[in-house]
């Protein structure tokens, strides 16, 4: 079984199109905001500001899970939300 199912993320408001370009288009914000933390700390260790690892100063959450994955997780948290767009 796949956990969340659909009607828990949709709460019977979209049809599963609507929720697939939803959960892509949160995807898509996961990945840039991966992109935005590996490359502040890329600059951190070429720079000599830490001493740490690159996996280390990347959310573990963020390196360990694949973006559709994370948005579908972060959707049924509650930080993205889907609408229907205006007509």
């Amino acid at each position: 079984m796949i956990y969340p199912t659909v009607e828990q993320l949709t709460k019977g408001e979209f049809n599963r199109y609507e929720l697939v370009v939803g959960v892509a288009k949160c995807a898509r914000i996961v990945t840039d905001e991966y992109i935005e933390m590996r490359t502040k700390a890329q600059k951190m260790i070429d720079n000599h500001e830490t001493e740490k690892t690159l996996a280390a100063l990347i959310d573990p959450e963020y390196k360990d899970k694949k973006a559709v994955k994370l948005a579908i997780s972060q959707l049924e948290e509650g930080r993205f939300k889907l609408h229907h767009p205006e007509d």
